[in-house]
């Protein structure tokens, strides 16, 4: 009997103007979709306005705001796991990365996060590197391998495919690694509900 296919989150983290993000982002995907295994969603989060001004604690968000953190937080809670693409700026992630990721605290929750960056000399290595603490605060589990790209425009085809073949060879063992843990914390969350 096969298994059911693993739902994963491709999120793409940068909302600038003129970004190479979604271009790393559906190549991700085809490999996720070609990998076996998984149902790939990229959720771009340039299509959602969410406010940087958090509420009260306790207090209510207004109605547009509502609206705006439903754009996304379904597709969030339904998935198995989720691929961060993210960009390095200033030796970090970008500010759109984080307001998400904080607009939608329980979704992420013992569920796996992978990481695929693009930037500079770094290859966005340390944009990645403060993901990690912040998922950890969140009670997700961060997988090991990850996806770089330094000087990434110039190491995608116009069509959108990374021109040194080693991308795919190191998105796999990610992807494997991602789908052993979203199955594995399925599971234990089937089982019984997470403590946190």
């Amino acid at each position: 009997m096969p298994e059911t296919p693993v739902r994963v989150a491709v999120i793409v983290g940068s909302v600038r103007e003129g970004r190479f993000g979604p271009v790393v982002a559906d190549w991700l995907a085809g490999v996720a979709g070609a990998h076996g295994g998984f149902e790939p969603d990229v959720v771009d989060l340039a299509d959602a306005e969410l406010p940087l001004a958090m509420p009260a604690f306790g207090a209510e968000p207004p109605a547009k705001v509502v609206a705006e953190v439903a754009k996304v937080a379904p597709r969030l809670e339904a998935a198995d796991a989720f691929v961060v693409v993210t960009p390095e700026y200033n030796h970090s992630y970008p500010a759109s990365l984080k307001n998400a990721i904080d607009w939608h605290r329980p979704e992420w929750q013992a569920k796996p996060v992978a990481f695929v960056s693009y930037g500079g000399i770094s290859g966005g290595l340390r944009a990645v590197e403060h993901l990690r603490a912040v998922f950890a605060e969140l009670h997700a589990v961060t997988i090991r391998e990850t996806v770089s790209f330094h000087g990434a425009q110039m190491r995608f085809t116009d069509e959108g495919v990374p021109t040194d073949a080693g991308a795919e060879v190191a998105a796999k063992a990610m992807l494997d690694q991602l789908g052993w843990w979203a199955r594995s914390l399925t599971d234990a969350r089937a089982a019984r509900p997470y403590p946190g």
